[in-house]
């Protein structure tokens, strides 16, 4: 196993070696994509635009319990990743199993507290009475999954840090294509509704969670998740939180601004909030894309830093550059000319689907950079700077973004400027992030002297 991923790692030639590791993330990535889609494509269906509406308010309420697995994923990933590349596996087993257990409770008590409090929470994120029906019914029933979509979300990450990206992604395929293929069987074919998008949403994520556990009980893994081998000191709680909170709270915050979000755009009508949801789902299909050229090339680079090998470490990021600059091009292409046939794909109602072409076409202007953008993301984190990790988290969809929308908001009566916010917000990240990184890189390797 270490002999696999000393091969892919510090032996393959760089190409190779990049795109051994990012066809798999960004696979998973697509699987991940078509089950966001999938939901609120056959939620459309029904030709109900206060279903489709639903679906969208709650899916901020989704991206926290994300924020979770991706907090132990992205943090558990980095650490492990250096620490094989330092040969200490026994402390990459200890992180394992600390991610696996310390996601799981939390994912039992948020589980809990979604069952006591669903209909207020459905009330601050944006639902209507028109919606909110719906909306708590959804809510109600996937957080019976809450516990599965964190361990599944976190090692669908950390199984890539051992160089098994191949098993990571049949996870990811597992899980998504259980969903996909349930529901059009549980939405329009036994008329459950929002009620059997949920049921397909938490038994694509049960069926992810237990292939992944099949394969950590397996002789095939150098991690583990017994409990003799969970361990919170020694530096492995806090090297988990210093890479974990900052990807997370990424997440968290752009949950966090797609309520600000929905609750602003709400006062221009429900017809504008479901054009605003498909217009995201329409943006995501860039997004995702990008996120897992960006997240496939993290444990590499990991590798090469806990190496202290700088020459490859270099020559990865100038591929994946590269590589992320022309994927980018591309999908923004295929996006934006293409926004009528995917937003009319979701929605039938023409006052939804009119807002929702407007404002796919905006969200897709930062295109160009968004591949950009995820590369250095991670090439900082594969460092485990947690300072620069942490400014660029809180300041997309935080401190840059909340700032911008509400600026707009104030300047501009207007729902499609209001979208503008999130392409201004796009470029100025990606300005940052390429500083911090100079600054990340300049310290911790030419500082360290690596």
């Amino acid at each position: 196993m270490q002999d696999k991923t000393t091969e892919i790692f510090r032996d393959a030639p760089v190409p190779k070696a990049v795109i051994s590791n990012i066809v798999p993330s960004i696979v998973s990535m697509i699987m991940v994509l078509v089950y966001n889609l999938a939901d609120t494509f056959f939620i459309g269906q029904t030709k109900d635009a206060y279903m489709v509406a639903a679906v969208s308010i709650v899916t901020p309420a989704f991206l926290l319990f994300m924020a979770v697995g991706m907090l132990f994923g992205i943090g558990g990933t980095s650490l492990i990743s250096r620490m094989l590349g330092e040969g200490n596996s026994q402390k990459a087993r200890n992180t394992s199993s600390f991610c696996f257990w310390t996601g799981l409770t939390i994912g039992v008590i948020a589980m809990v507290f979604i069952w006591l409090f669903a209909i207020p929470v459905c009330h601050a994120i944006g639902a209507s009475s028109d919606t909110i029906g719906y909306a708590s019914q959804y809510l109600n029933i996937v957080a019976v999954g809450i516990p599965f979509l964190i361990v599944s979300n976190s090692f669908s990450n950390i199984i890539r840090s051992e160089g098994k990206a191949q098993t990571a992604m049949m996870g990811m395929i597992i899980g998504n294509m259980a969903n996909i293929i349930l529901d059009p069987i549980m939405i329009l074919g036994l008329h459950w509704n929002v009620a059997g998008a949920a049921i397909a949403t938490v038994i694509g994520n049960i069926a992810a969670a237990l292939f992944y556990l099949r394969h950590l009980l397996s002789k095939e893994t150098m991690l583990s998740i017994h409990p003799k081998d969970y361990m919170a000191k020694n530096g492995i709680a806090a090297g988990v939180l210093a890479i974990g909170v900052p990807a997370s709270l990424n997440n968290i915050l752009m949950s966090t601004s797609n309520i600000i979000t929905n609750n602003i755009m709400s006062q221009y009508g429900d017809m504008t909030v479901a054009g605003l949801g498909v217009a995201m789902k329409v943006n995501m299909i860039v997004v995702m894309l990008l996120i897992g050229l960006g997240s496939g090339i993290q444990p590499l680079l990991g590798y090469c830093f806990g190496a202290g090998n700088k020459q490859r470490y270099t020559a990865v990021l100038k591929f994946s550059l590269c590589l992320a600059l022309g994927l980018s091009l591309v999908m923004t292409a295929i996006c934006y000319f293409g926004a009528g046939p995917l937003v009319h794909a979701f929605l039938d109602n023409p006052d939804a689907s009119g807002y929702g072409i407007a404002f796919a076409r905006i969200y897709i202007y930062s295109g160009p950079v968004m591949g950009l953008l995820f590369v250095f993301i991670n090439a900082i984190q594969s460092t485990g700077a947690a300072l620069p990790s942490l400014i660029l988290s809180i300041s997309r969809q935080g401190l840059l973004y909340i700032p911008i929308l509400l600026i707009f908001r104030r300047l501009f009566d207007s729902a499609p400027m209001l979208a503008a916010a999130q392409p201004v917000t796009d470029y100025l990240s990606t300005s940052l992030a390429v500083i911090l990184f100079l600054i990340t890189y300049r310290k911790y390797f030419s500082g360290s002297g690596k």
